[in-house]
């Protein structure tokens, strides 16, 4: 998605991934040159050894979300940064530094290890001779879901950015999270840390029904299977239907089932239900309960069904000529696994092309 995102102003000299399924429809959709399918572990390091611009790494983030055990850089999936940095401290130590590197992920990054993951990668960054900074960027600024992810930005420390930056932290993607760890993070990423200024974005023109597929290919729930829907819901969901009935219109709200302690403390499954214009979080379809549900109200009348493959795809700002997979959970996966296309669109054209356009400072000569 971020190769979506750039377009024809760049040029791809190496893609990456393990799993066979993206790789094929990265081949579909730009075919297989310089894509490389395996373990980035095993990646010849040479390949990075060539004039390249921008690094860009969204690693797993499952041991850094909520939803995951809490290793952080120490777990099998999200420890896959490690391998990477590896080959970029190799491309770099052999002269072939890039200007940027993007690192993508969620936002537990900031709190996992009590920040001390956060840590680790910057402080790669910094022994490379790269300044850092981070921006955490919602994705409901851009298109109609609720997806906070930290992206990370280093900057060569010869690439004079100061235009580009400001003293302190300001703009709505300086959250107060951020702002949180910065204050608490040691003396020598503070020395090396980048208050990037970054325009607000243009205000949302569209919401959750300007995505809806007009032929989906999820089928409509039964009455039944749409009650049994309505008795899993807490009374504040229940709430919410109650209220949309009542304003005689068609309102389009989405729906997950989460797993909610009781009274009792027991576990059970709740419907969670929200209509305020925004889809929650695509998340990887690991079992039905991660795939998300339209409810449609008409007054009295309700219909639901899963999410199209269509409209996850513009939920993550796809463009309509991106070929997603014919099976239904490959599709979800696809959208689940990553990067909305608006947000790096943003971030190449207020920062990446910027920062390009620099010369390099200097060197004095001893």
């Amino acid at each position: 998605m971020v190769r979506a995102a750039l377009g024809e102003r760049w040029q791809c000299a190496l893609a990456n991934d393990i799993d066979a399924m993206k790789c094929r429809v990265y081949r579909e959709n730009w075919s297989g040159i310089a894509l490389v399918e395996g373990d980035v572990a095993f990646l010849d390091p040479d390949l990075l050894k060539q004039p390249i611009d921008l690094y860009w790494a969204s690693s797993p983030c499952q041991d850094f979300s909520l939803a995951g055990k809490g290793l952080g850089l120490d777990g099998q999936r999200s420890g896959v940064f490690n391998p990477w940095f590896e080959k970029v401290r190799a491309a770099v130590m052999a002269g072939f530094a890039p200007r940027i590197i993007a690192f993508e992920n969620v936002t537990g990054l900031m709190s996992r290890h009590e920040g001390k993951d956060l840590d680790r990668v910057l402080q790669a960054f910094i022994s490379l001779g790269y300044n850092v900074g981070a921006l955490e960027i919602d994705a409901c600024y851009f298109v109609p879901q609720s997806r906070p992810r930290l992206f990370v930005i280093a900057v060569r420390r010869d690439v004079d950015v100061a235009e580009l930056c400001q003293p302190q932290a300001d703009g709505v993607f300086c959250s107060p999270r951020l702002v949180r760890f910065h204050a608490s993070c040691g003396r020598v990423i503070r020395e090396h840390w980048l208050w990037f200024r970054m325009p607000a974005p243009v205000p949302l023109p569209w919401c959750l029904t300007s995505i809806l597929d007009p032929d989906p290919d999820t089928p409509w729930f039964s009455d039944e299977q749409v009650d049994s829907l309505l008795a899993m819901m807490s009374a504040p969901s229940l709430a919410r239907v109650a209220a949309a009935k009542e304003l005689g219109r068609t309102v389009v709200g989405t729906l997950y089932k989460r797993g909610r302690p009781d009274a009792a403390g027991r576990v059970r499954q709740r419907a969670e239900v929200r209509f305020d214009g925004i889809a929650g979080c695509l998340r990887t379809p690991a079992g039905g309960s991660s795939r998300q549900t339209i409810l449609i109200v008409r007054g009295e009348e309700i219909e639901a069904r899963l999410l199209s493959r269509l409209e996850v795809s513009r939920l993550m700002g796809l463009p309509s000529s991106y070929r997603m997979p014919a099976r239904y959970n490959d599709a979800y996966r696809i959208a689940g696994d990553g990067v909305v296309v608006p947000i790096v669109r943003y971030l190449d054209e207020h920062l990446f092309q910027p920062i390009l356009l620099k010369r390099p400072l200097e060197r004095e000569v001893a």
